[in-house]
């Protein structure tokens, strides 16, 4: 029996939540996680109140660090298949069964779920034209770099199989925004297989969405990172984020 977890890393989510949850399919996941960073609304009361298990920080700890609370707690409670869902309602959870399908029947390792399918689709759901342009550019850096093809290297929609989140050292990587690219690159560097799936776009004005000087502070990191992978991959340096270690709880 394979165990599906799915794990929303919130903050400020209060709006956007029940909406996000009430959108997966009934029977797909065996448990919701809600990490709470410290939000100032009610996230956590909302999340209680839809019977979801919830964590909540005491203090901030950034995107990636929160991520990293979600993980460790997912393969804890014994995933086998971990689904990584911002409860903004920028992503159409209703797509979850189509991102698990590929990993239980072992297509793939990773699956991510494209906003990048055509240019008119992007801007028409809402995508800041800036962000657009970025996201672009970034990906096809990343493409590049890592011989990949994938529409998208920014998505919020991914799931993980427990043999990727036992093998990364995803613990090493940063507690900000770049914590995304980083663990897409350690999915790359340590052979795992990585699919996509299209998903809409969908900006609204409660979907969580960084400003412009913290995307410029991104995409500066996400090139760093790639950076470092070039250097891992032509034995140049081996940084500690691709040293494959035993996770440990």
């Amino acid at each position: 029996m394979t165990k599906i977890i799915a794990v929303m890393p919130a903050y400020n989510a209060a709006l956007t939540l029940e909406p996000t949850v009430r959108d997966i399919p009934a029977g797909v996941v065996d448990e919701i996680i809600v990490v709470d960073d410290s939000s100032k609304d009610n996230t956590v009361e909302q999340a209680r109140r839809l019977g979801l298990t919830v964590i909540q920080h005491e203090k901030n700890k950034g995107y990636g660090g929160n991520q990293k609370t979600c993980y460790r707690l997912a393969l804890e409670r014994g995933a086998d298949i971990v689904v990584m869902i911002h409860p903004d309602y920028q992503y159409d959870s209703k797509l979850t069964p189509y991102l698990v399908g590929f990993l239980r029947d072992r297509y793939f390792d990773v699956m991510l779920g494209s906003r990048i399918r055509t240019r008119k689709e992007a801007l028409a759901g809402g995508m800041p034209k800036y962000k657009y342009a970025a996201n672009r550019m970034l990906t096809l850096a990343e493409n590049i770099c890592t011989g990949m093809n994938l529409s998208e290297w920014h998505t919020g929609f991914r799931a993980f199989t427990k043999e990727v989140l036992e093998t990364i050292p995803w613990q090493q990587n940063s507690d900000d925004f770049v914590f995304d690219s980083q663990m897409l690159l350690q999915c790359v560097a340590f052979g795992f297989r990585v699919g996509e799936i299209p998903v809409p776009v969908r900006y609204h004005d409660t979907a969580s969405s960084i400003n412009f000087f913290r995307s410029v502070r991104y995409g500066l990191g996400t090139l760093s990172a790639v950076g470092g992978f070039l250097l891992h991959r032509f034995h140049v340096a081996h940084p500690e984020m691709y040293r494959r270690k035993e996770f440990q709880t």
